[in-house]
């Protein structure tokens, strides 16, 4: 009884610390995480902990029923760090954790040569449109309609160079809930922390574009090392 009760300890302390049970501690990280969004690409956000405003994107292939690795950017994530994206609140300057699918790409910049990700092009009508109150609410405006407040939207043009390039996180996005938060992207880096996106070098935004495929369906996965929003958990 003893030997059993210790060993269900263990397991729940591994599955506390986002372990997957009976997966190699060694294998890429997509082959521990719990689901990949069920494409052959993948994004990872990862973070160290929920406090970090610092951490790691990496893009992976899956061939060959194998994932490896096709690239990685130091990241940023937001002022406030990290939090489980089912909890978050607007304004809090903090970055969802999830597994989210990515809509579109868009940029103040041309579309990448040889990139083949759905594009659109910012234009100074170009808004995001932020305000709880308005029947656009998390989605691209253009131009900016009359029920959502400049206030309380993203004025695109005016993020350079975060904007120069992007890809469109899925959070919050299909089914929209009030207050939980509009706008989070994979940007381009600025001075410091974001609001609540992650950002990337420009070069490395470019490469991502260039790489994704959307046949391949890509997601991108966030969270931290472990803990209850461990990126294994997702």
């Amino acid at each position: 009884m003893r030997l059993r009760a210790a060993a269900l300890t263990t397991s729940a302390v591994l599955l506390t610390l986002g372990a997957a049970p009976g997966i190699d501690s060694g294998a890429p990280l997509p082959e521990r995480m719990a689901d990949t969004g069920g494409g052959s690409q993948l994004i990872t956000a990862g973070a160290a902990r929920t406090g970090s405003t610092t951490g790691t994107v990496t893009w992976w292939d899956r061939r060959g029923g194998r994932w490896t690795e096709a690239g990685s950017a130091p990241a940023r994530f937001g002022a406030k760090g990290l939090v489980a994206g089912g909890s978050r609140k607007q304004g809090t300057n903090t970055t969802p954790t999830g597994l989210y699918g990515l809509p579109y790409a868009f940029g103040i910049s041309a579309r990448p040569t040889g990139a083949a990700y759905p594009y659109r092009r910012v234009t100074p009508e170009s808004w995001w449109c932020q305000d709880n109150w308005s029947r656009a609410y998390n989605r691209w405006t253009e131009p900016r309609p009359a029920d959502c407040r400049a206030a309380e939207s993203e004025h695109l043009s005016t993020y350079d160079p975060q904007y120069a390039h992007a890809l469109v996180v899925g959070f919050n996005y299909d089914r929209p809930v009030r207050g939980r938060g509009a706008g989070i992207f994979l940007h381009v880096n600025g001075r410091g922390a974001t609001a609540g996106c992650v950002s990337v070098p420009r070069d490395a935004m470019r490469r991502i574009l260039r790489w994704a495929e959307p046949g391949r369906r890509p997601h991108i996965a966030i969270g931290t090392d472990s803990g209850r929003t461990a990126l294994t958990r997702y």
